[in-house]
This record gives structure tokens, C-alpha cells and sequence, in this order.
């Protein structure tokens, strides 16, 4: 199960960071990625991670403002998000991807992802 936090509502130019809990002991093997859905639009990977952290992906939007990082011992995921702006306003969803413990790498579509969170209200106003 994994659980997000830390969505709210602040003004531009602003900073948020959202937490990504998850139980159980395999999510530490996990890749995990932050995505994002706005009212009439697809949803759309923001961030992405491997399950050791050495391997990141960012959306071109959302490049040197957001930082997506990892606490293994802890289970949790965060994504920094600073410098926000309106258009990043979307609920933000985190996901996990098993079986990539070898490949280490992450993923960018939500089909490749197994398990997600109930999502976290970011709103930003200008």
C-alpha cells in the first residue's frame, strides 16, 4: 500500500514536498515514480526513480525545480517541489514497480507500474 502526502495549497514561487509511504519490506526493491493528473488531461510522469536512487528522471517541466530522492530504511519516497507554478497545479500520484531489482533501472508510463497511492491535491495559485 502506499500512501502520499504533503499536497496543499500554496502561491507561486512556492515550495511543497510530498511523501510517499509505503509498508512492506520489498518496497525498498521498488522503482517509484511521481505522477501527476490535471482535470482533462493524461496522466504524466513528473519524476521517477531506481530502487537504489542512482538512476533519476525528471519531466522536462519540471527540471532544476523538483527533486524526487529516497529513504530506503524508512519506505518513503519524497519529491521536492520548488519554484512551483500554477500549471504544476494536478493531483500528484506516486507508484512502485516490482521485479526491477537487477535492471535497477525506472520507468516512465504508468502501465509499467504495479501499485499505486490515492493521490495528493497540489494546487497552486499566481
Amino acid at each position: 500500500q502506499l500512501v502520499e502526502s504533503g499536497g496543499g495549497l500554496v502561491q507561486a514561487g512556492e515550495s511543497l514536498r510530498l511523501s510517499c509511504a509505503a509498508s512492506g519490506r520489498t518496497f525498498s526493491r521498488y522503482a517509484v515514480g511521481w505522477f501527476r493528473q490535471a482535470p482533462g488531461k493524461e496522466r504524466e510522469v513528473v519524476a521517477a526513480i531506481s530502487w537504489s536512487g542512482g538512476s533519476t528522471h525528471y519531466l522536462d517541466s519540471v527540471k532544476g525545480r523538483f527533486t524526487i530522492s529516497r529513504d530506503n530504511a524508512k519506505n518513503t519516497v519524497f519529491l521536492q517541489m520548488n519554484s512551483l507554478k500554477p500549471e504544476d497545479t494536478a493531483v500528484y500520484y506516486c507508484a512502485g514497480a516490482s521485479g526491477t531489482y537487477y535492471s535497477n533501472r525506472y520507468f516512465t508510463r504508468p502501465l509499467e507500474y504495479d501499485y499505486w497511492g490515492q493521490g495528493t491535491q497540489v494546487t497552486v495559485s499566481s
